[in-house]
């Protein structure tokens, strides 16, 4: 449930035949662009409507407990949930323990994951007050949405869904399991057992969303109350959220070890972005597509300064990596110190850290109890 860049470019599939050379669009390629920018425009009406109403607006997010979120969780996803947050759109924040299990065959380390996810949510500004965090496993009902869900899509449509397929493509299991094949099906649990009716995705996450607005719908239409359907059909919310660059040049990642995350001390910090790679060229410019590593780091520093990167790439000029590194170290440190400060503050009491999951988890089944009671009611299995 991220958020990625905005795609621009022509939607229509074309093919020259005068004498200059041939250029042919692929008519997939083309097609794909249309969707991505109609899924655009429809994200920015999106947009303009919560900000009108935000209280008409409920939101479901979550990460799985897997290691510590990084500088790009922050930016490509937690300020977008505080933003939300604080327009008034009520949301559910999951901590999904159950889908650490979808592509690796053991869940380790999992309560000092879960505790690091609370500590970096509520010291970015996640408010348990206005959004409920919770974890999977402590919510029952939800989990009991994925039978009736399973029996409205086909197999089929399981396994053309293309982030399954990188997913088990990347998969750490000995063996693809049962699980990450129904993945799918259990995010529309996720996103409908609060009834959630706007979610942040990626460009990439667009057909897990599709997939979870069909089953909304099959539902509602295989089983009609004679009133209001049983579940809304959620729509996207892209973002124009860079993609940031780990240590390494490559897409920052948990998994990768190259990402910063938001509990590493200053001192850690300047020792990753000392080992970052750069090139030979000391004339610092911001150019993604020709110079990837030096411009996420420009990027990266640009991002914590709230300023343009074109901008601070021109200020180093040519004094080269190491004052680059420099800039970015002291941007980074500067713009993560209150972020440590809170953490290390909700750090001293872990128990009130604990309280809030469990008041989370409470406010969670007493929604997935309700939903689950309607949906059975609909189905005709209240017995």
């Amino acid at each position: 449930m991220t958020i990625t860049p905005n795609i621009e470019g022509d939607a229509t599939a074309r093919t020259t035949t005068t004498s200059a050379p041939t250029t042919t669009i692929d008519p997939g390629e083309a097609a794909g662009v249309i969707e991505t920018t109609a899924a655009q425009a429809r994200s920015a009406l999106l947009e303009e409507r919560i900000r009108r109403a935000p209280e008409r607006f409920r939101v479901l997010t979550g990460d799985r407990p897997t290691g510590r979120l990084h500088l790009g969780h922050y930016f490509g996803t937690l300020d977008n949930r505080v933003r939300l947050q604080n327009l008034g759109v009520e949301g559910y924040l999951i901590i999904a323990d159950y889908q650490v299990l979808t592509d690796r065959d053991v869940a380790d380390h999992l309560v000092e994951h879960v505790e690091g996810l609370l500590l970096d949510y509520l010291a970015v500004g996640i408010d348990p007050d206005r959004t409920t965090i919770f974890t999977h496993s402590a919510v029952p009902a939800l989990n009991q949405l994925l039978l009736p869900f399973l029996s409205l899509v086909s197999v089929a449509e399981l396994g053309r869904n293309p982030t399954v397929k990188d997913e088990i493509a990347h998969s750490r299991q000995a063996a693809v399991s049962g699980l990450m094949f129904t993945y799918p099906a259990h995010q529309a649990a996720d996103i409908l057992f609060c009834k959630g009716n706007v979610v942040p995705v990626g460009q990439d996450q667009l057909p897990h969303l599709e997939l979870t607005r069909t089953i909304a719908r099959r539902f509602n239409d295989r089983y009609p109350t004679g009133g209001h359907p049983v579940f809304p059909e959620p729509e996207a919310l892209l973002s124009a959220a860079p993609l940031l660059l780990g240590t390494d040049g490559t897409k920052m990642s948990k998994s990768r070890g190259n990402s910063i995350a938001l509990a590493a001390t200053a001192d850690e910090t300047a020792k990753l972005i000392r080992g970052a790679r750069t090139d030979a060229d000391r004339h610092i410019t911001y150019d993604p597509e020709t110079r990837p590593e030096v411009s996420g780091l420009v990027l990266l520093a640009a991002l914590c300064q709230d300023r343009d990167p074109h901008l601070v790439a021109r200020e180093i000029g040519t004094a080269g990596a190491a004052a680059l590194k420099r800039t970015v170290t002291e941007a980074v440190n500067e713009f993560l110190a209150p972020i440590r400060a809170r953490r290390a503050e909700y750090a001293r009491d872990l128990g009130q850290v604990r309280r809030v999951l469990h008041a989370g988890n409470e406010r969670a089944n007493a929604v997935a109890d309700a939903t689950l009671r309607e949906v059975r009611g609909a189905m005709a299995n209240l017995y």
